[in-house]
């Protein structure tokens, strides 16, 4: 079996070679791993929410509702990352990944590499925040 492609070697790779199959098992691997921690921080969540017990001074256990409800936003955010982790692997099985939703164009690896569930290039991002700023959401 081949090596994985470390990300110096994504870096290197010429445009030519954008989206080839090692480069797609690179970016698939780096999102399994992803989805995996994720993962394993929900079962720490729900152990920790299950193993806490209630503070009896009101101070403390306004304390504790503080850092379950932080901890409960966190997970949230998660969630929502799993769910685009899963379509990210998807548009990888599709054949679609690393290519702009918008414009279908390369997204770039750099992007990728910074967040690899990108759907938009760089331009199609900023286009949509001028949008969302000027129109609202």
């Amino acid at each position: 079996m081949k090596k994985p492609l470390t990300e110096a070697q994504v870096l290197a790779a010429p445009a030519k070679d954008y989206m080839n199959d090692d480069q797609l098992a690179f970016f698939r691997q780096r999102l399994t791993e992803l989805k995996a921690e994720l993962l394993a921080n929900v079962r720490d969540t729900s152990e920790h929410l299950r193993e806490t017990e209630a503070a009896s001074d009101p101070s403390d256990r306004a304390t504790q509702e503080e850092e379950q409800a932080i901890e409960l936003r966190t997970r949230d955010r998660e969630r929502k990352l799993l769910k685009k982790i899963d379509e990210a692997l998807q548009r990888i099985d599709e054949g679609t990944y690393g290519f702009c939703n918008e414009t279908g164009e390369p997204i770039g690896v750099r992007r990728l590499l910074a967040r690899p569930t990108a759907t938009l290039s760089i331009e199609a991002q900023e286009r949509r925040e001028r949008m969302q700023k000027m129109y609202g959401d």
